[in-house]
């Protein structure tokens, strides 16, 4: 069985400069087709603009407001909100608040690097 706490997992940063802690993935459990992180945006802080090639995601945010772009179009989350990213869309998320924003991120087939394509350069 694997348990694994949010506390006791290592964080990393993505190709897209969040700051991750995977929880549930082929790295660390038996989980082979998809993998589970919290990602963490401080306040005033992005993502680069990128795109995943295969895989899809799926953003939860469990603390603060945040701003996502995805293909073009622009919407507020806060809490409680629930995005789907498929494979292929450009996607670019902002921290609008004042506190640290925390979302939890599925994605299938798991998170690689070799995934990620970054559509925007670092100003």
């Amino acid at each position: 069985m694997d348990i694994k706490n949010l506390g006791d997992v290592p964080s990393f940063n993505t190709k897209d400069g969040s700051e991750i802690r995977e929880l549930l993935a082929h790295r660390n459990s038996v989980i082979r087709n998809q993998s589970l992180a919290e990602a963490r945006l401080p306040a005033g802080a992005s993502t680069q603009e990128h795109y995943h090639i295969k895989t899809e995601e799926i953003y939860y945010i469990t603390h603060g407001a945040g701003r996502i772009r995805i293909e073009g179009e622009t919407r507020d989350v806060k809490t409680g909100d629930a995005v789907a990213i498929p494979p292929g869309r450009k996607h670019k998320l902002w921290n609008i608040g004042n506190e640290m924003l925390r979302l939890l991120c599925c994605c299938a087939p798991p998170y690689e690097h070799s995934d990620t394509v970054i559509t925007e350069s670092v100003p």
